[in-house]
Parts: structure tokens; sequence; C-alpha cells
């Protein structure tokens, strides 16, 4: 909105980065002035935390928690993009109501853990179904723009700039596996205070760079990238879920005064994902988020290899709790896969000129 009001009157609006730099400070503001109403106003509905009963006695303590600030991050993600984005972009329309589409298969999920008071919210078939509807949504509506020019089929692999094969109508179900999977990942690394946000800010800056060059059509053909235009627009959107996962983790941080719940994890894993198609970086994603797609494996395996052999690979999964029970304290857990993070973004970003 404020970009039709300001341009072409300011004209250093029409500056993608002078927006996104706009949005992601406007983010930060609202997660960081609103945390403290959010808590409050979470306490007084006593919307605490419900912790697993197999877990540790330090995460026992942490029951009672406000919960469900996944609400807070949502807001401050789409206000600034609402203000600071060209709305007439179909490309945010798709990241935002899918974003949104995530958040209420998280929400209800939250609200039947708090009204039931343990930690089994919808069953997870239920909780799978909900995510595979979503993804399939998303996945028509990019078939949709497809079949009108506005979008490709193609995958596009890392490393090799001749591969390119085209799905057609095989990328519905692709869609709605990678979404599935990112949405989910996210939601398994939310089990340290402070992890899920820090990993997810230092992916979405990965996103903020990749969806810039995507849409500037001297910096994709330097690269060897498919050149989106109307990705360029992404790049705001990105840069509110920057700076929203800054100022949540003010709060988040060890010890956490709040956490965002499913809301928020499904939330932000389906906007990883979503980003990930609309820029063309699908098979990017697992190199972007490897600290994500790393503890959804080790539930894999940890559950394949029980039903199959009766025998456990991990103490516990997902892996940053198998970490803190070989004795790695909460924070220094919360602190290497930071690290590991920021290195696999870095990766991810220098590999786009090695094809």
């Amino acid at each position: 909105m404020l970009f039709y009001l300001l341009y072409p009157p300011i004209n250093v609006v029409q500056y993608i980065t002078f927006r996104t730099a706009a949005a992601g400070l406007t983010a930060f503001l609202i997660s960081l002035l609103m945390g403290p109403w959010m808590i409050r106003t979470l306490r007084e509905f006593q919307i605490g935390q419900v912790v697993r009963d197999e877990l540790s006695t330090t995460h026992q303590l942490k029951a009672g928690t406000p919960t469900m600030g996944g609400l807070l991050i949502l807001a401050a993600t789409l206000v600034p993009t609402l203000l600071w984005s060209d709305l007439t972009n179909a490309y945010l329309w798709v990241a935002i109501l899918s974003t949104v589409a995530f958040g209420l298969v998280g929400f209800l999920d939250d609200y039947l853990k708090i009204g039931r008071q343990n930690h089994r919210g919808l069953p997870p078939l239920y909780k799978l179904l909900g995510q595979c509807v979503v993804g399939a949504g998303v996945g028509l509506a990019l078939l949709w723009m497809s079949d009108r020019g506005l979008y490709s089929t193609e995958l596009f692999f890392p490393f090799f700039k001749q591969l390119t094969p085209d799905l057609g109508w095989l990328y519905l179900p692709f869609a709605v596996i990678l979404l599935a999977a990112s949405s989910n990942a996210v939601n398994l690394t939310d089990g340290l205070d402070g992890l899920a946000i820090s990993v997810f800010t230092v992916a979405a800056a990965a996103f903020t760079a990749l969806a810039y060059v995507t849409g500037h059509a001297i910096f994709a053909d330097y690269l060897l990238l498919v050149h989106v235009p109307p990705a360029a627009e992404l790049t705001i959107f990105c840069g509110s879920l920057v700076g929203a996962g800054l100022g949540f983790l003010w709060y988040n941080s060890y010890p956490a005064q709040l956490f965002m719940g499913d809301v928020g994890s499904l939330a932000l894993g389906g906007a990883l994902g979503t980003m990930a198609l609309l820029i063309k970086q699908e098979l990017l994603l697992p190199i972007v988020g490897a600290v994500f797609a790393i503890e959804l494996l080790s539930v894999v395996v940890q559950v394949g290899a029980f039903k199959l052999t009766g025998r456990r690979v991990f103490r516990m999964a997902p892996i940053h709790h198998h970490c803190e029970l070989i004795g790695w304290s909460e924070p220094k857990v919360i602190s290497r896969f930071l690290i590991a993070a920021v290195i696999f973004a870095c990766f991810s970003l220098a590999s786009l000129k090695l094809r």
C-alpha cells in the first residue's frame, strides 16, 4: 500500500533493495514492539507450552511458557509485505496465501494441544493431510500460471546447467512432497529455545539474495539462473521474514519467553518451500535449509530403523535431542546448529556459479 502512495513522489521507493530493507526493518520493529503484548496476552488466556513426557527435566520446566507466538511472526511478516510490495504480483500472493494456509494447519494443531492439555494435537495423518491439501493448492496455482506462460515446471539441478527436465503435471505431486517435507522439517527442528527461528532466519536471508538475483536480468544471466522477473518482488517478502524472525528471536532466545508453536513452524516451513518453488530453486532447498533436512532425516531414520530392527539409531530424535543426551548443553546445541546453518547457506549461494 505504501508502494502506491509513495511512488512516484518518492523515486527511491521503486527500488527493490530499498523496499526490502524498509520491509525488513518494519517487520523487526513490529515483532520487537508487539512481543511483550503478545506474551502478556497469551499468559492471560493461559496459552502455554505442553511438553512431551519423555523429555528431560530441563524441558519439563518450560511447561506453561506462552506458545503460539507464530501469530506474531505471521503478523510481523504480512503487514510489511502488504505495505511495501506491489500487490498486483501473482507470485507474491502465492507466497502469502501458502504461508497463511500452513499457519492455519499449525493453529488448529496448537489449539487442540492446549485444549486437551497434552502434546497430542491433530492426529499425524490429519496433520499431514492438511499440509498436502495446502501443497496441492500451491501446486495447482503454479500449474495454472504455467499454462499462461507465467511459470515453468522445469527443474533446475544445482551444479548441472544442462539438466532441466520438464515435469509437466508431475510437478503437482512434486510440489506437494516438497512443501510437506519443508513444513515438517521446520516443525521438527522447533524443539530448543531459539533453534528453529535462528536457523530459519539464516535460510530466509539466503532466499532473500536468491530471490533478488533470480528477478534481476543481469545477475540471473551471469549466474546462469532462470530469470523470473516477478520473483523480484518476493525479495520483499523474504526480507520481511528475516526481520520478523530476528524480532521474534529477541524473545525466543535461550531461555525462551515465548514459543512459536506449530502455527509458526508450519507456516515458516511452508514459506521456505513455497519460495524455493517460486524462484525455481527447488533442489537447492535441501542445501539452504540443510539443518532442517538433517533434522527431518534423523526422524525418518529413527522410525525406519526401529520398525525394521527394533533398535534406535539415535538416543532420541530429532537429532538435537540426541545431541543433548550425549552431553551438549542446550545453548551449545543451538550455537553449533546455527553455525552449520550459516555454512550451508553460504555454500548454497556459492554453488550458484558452480555449474
